[in-house]
């Protein structure tokens, strides 16, 4: 995809606006070479008609270029706005396991660096379009000068495009280059702001990441940079020689073949002055196109990954509504697939049944597999084989959506938005006030709206704060993951006594993935995990 097949998916009518005021802008400019010409070659004196004519051309051409730039920016934006938005919303729609795959760091300088490449590019083609037309009436009108000057200047622009061309797709291929550099930059900078504690606190590791990853990475991406910018130096340098080249043959070898008037000689040396100047700044555009291009191109490749596994987000209801529910594993496998053999992992085949008013604790020894069956049994994880059952109904990619709106989670990564979203109560903010107390938050935040004063809070405080979004959801599945790990020994208590018991005396079905062991005689069963396989259930 190049840009302007890019913006014809958005409004081919302003394109073809676009393209009308750019060409007449840049015609104007042409109209009044020429009208310069005329009257510097004018043996009389300046007529009023040619005055007001130049003004004329003069306003006309301002009117142009300004609405030029006016559409395009706006249809660019909407453009963008638009990229944006079905970025996202393919994100959304994508496995969770496919996500994790490609990376955030990768998605991330998809959604911001990439879409302000095309923004740059974008605005640069009102440039681009009217310097092209001025290109071609500086062309046409030499041709009314004199067709042996035309036929030079076609000659030497002819192997000028044919050096630019070799030079141009030369800098794609180092901006491409860059741009793989960049995601890996990103992941390195998500490093710094993820482990800025670890790195602060250990200078060897410190010191190994700067050296090691992020400046190799950093070096790689200048290396990349400096070569498509000698490139296109290059390109430059070549279009500001080639300008001069044609002045000379037309100043001191043209007379030398034939008597050429005097007067001619300032209509050509302006005529080829601004003709080049405009092929300078068409040059000029070539690292931004190459640039927006790369972006593109990058957009396009991200988005047929995220198209490969797209969930249905049709969300279709279960055939009833039920107070109870029971969920069934039968023979369900997921399973990790690494570099190297040791690095395979596969969950199950696991048998399991669960149901409403059921408190089971989910235990097991790090990477036994607790987080992926947790994953599985929301759905966030789809089976590779075997299936899910709810109340007997098997779970498809057509009802995922629908059983996904069971749950309420509390994952150990856990994202905290700063406002109550999706909830909508006419009451909420005294609701969530009333859970502020519960949870003992009321004299560290205050809701208003919806939203919260801060979330700037420890990370058991934050916690206690997704639990009151938890709360309000009132949802029929509970699942919290280490949620009592960051909390202290008298909250802690709370939780599994108080918290836990209410949810099971309601009807919830409540997940819990604890190392907590001097809690599990709380629990209704507990399915101990080992290597992927259930142990004990």
């Amino acid at each position: 995809m190049n840009l302007i097949s890019f913006l014809l998916k958005t409004s081919r009518t302003t394109i073809a606006v676009v393209i009308f005021t750019g060409t007449t802008s840049g015609s104007s400019s042409v109209f009044l070479i020429a009208l310069i010409n005329g009257a510097v070659n004018s043996k009389g004196p300046v007529s009023s008609l040619q005055i007001w004519t130049f003004i004329g051309l003069l306003v006309f051409s301002f009117a142009a270029n300004f609405t030029t730039h006016t559409l395009l920016a706006k249809m660019a934006e909407t453009a963008i706005y638009q990229l944006r938005l079905r970025l996202s919303r393919k994100i959304l729609s994508c496995p969770l396991r496919h996500l994790e795959e490609l990376g955030s760091n990768r998605l991330l300088a998809t959604l911001t660096h990439d879409t302000g490449a095309i923004g740059i590019g974008v605005s640069s083609l009102p440039f681009f379009l009217i310097n092209i037309t001025v290109i071609i009436g500086c062309l046409i009108y030499l041709i009314w000068l004199s067709r042996l000057v035309f036929l030079l200047t076609v000659v030497l622009f002819v192997l000028g495009i044919a050096l630019v061309n070799f030079l141009y797709w030369t800098i794609i291929r180092f901006e491409k280059l860059a741009r793989d550099e960049e995601d890996r930059l990103f992941k390195d900078f998500r490093a710094i702001t993820d482990g800025i504690k670890e790195l602060k606190l250990h200078r060897s590791r410190h010191n190994a990441f700067l050296s090691e990853h992020l400046q190799t990475t950093a070096i790689s991406l200048r290396n990349y940079r400096v070569a498509a910018s000698k490139f296109f130096a290059l390109a430059t340098s070549y279009g500001e020689f080639q300008q001069f080249i044609l002045l000379a043959v037309v100043v001191f070898a043209l007379p030398q073949i034939f008597p050429v008037k005097n007067q001619l000689f300032s209509s050509y040396i302006l005529t080829l002055t601004y003709l080049t100047r405009a092929v300078q700044m068409v040059v000029q555009n070539l690292s931004i196109f190459s640039q927006a291009n790369v972006a593109l191109q990058k957009i396009d490749q991200l988005g047929l990954l995220l198209s490969e596994q797209v969930e249905n987000s049709v969300m279709l209801k279960f055939p009833s509504e039920s107070s109870s529910y029971q969920i069934d594993f039968i023979q369900v496998t997921h399973s990790y697939h690494g570099k190297g053999k040791q690095s395979n992992f596969e969950l199950g085949p696991i048998d399991l049944t669960i149901n409403s008013g059921e408190l089971i604790f989910i235990v097991g020894g790090n990477g036994s597999g607790k987080s992926t069956l947790a994953k599985l049994i929301t759905g966030l994880y789809i089976p590779e084989k075997g299936k899910i059952l709810l109340n007997g109904q098997p779970i498809t990619n057509q009802n995922l959506e629908a059983y996904r709106q069971l749950f309420t989670t509390i994952f150990a990564d856990f994202y905290l938005f700063d406002r109550i979203l999706g909830i909508d109560l006419k009451n909420l903010d005294d609701q969530a006030f009333e859970y502020l107390q519960k949870l003992e938050l009321n004299h560290k935040v205050e809701v208003h709206e919806g939203i919260f004063s801060t979330i700037d809070l420890s990370q058991g405080q934050r916690k206690r704060l997704a639990l009151l979004i938890a709360f309000l959801e009132d949802r029929p599945i509970y699942l919290f993951d280490e949620w009592a790990s960051d909390q202290d020994p008298y909250f802690r208590d709370i939780f599994y006594k108080q918290i836990l018991m209410e949810l099971k005396t309601m009807g919830k079905i409540v997940l819990v993935i604890s190392h907590d062991d001097r809690y599990f005689h709380l629990a209704d069963r507990i399915v101990k995990l080992d290597y992927g396989q259930v142990v004990t259930n």
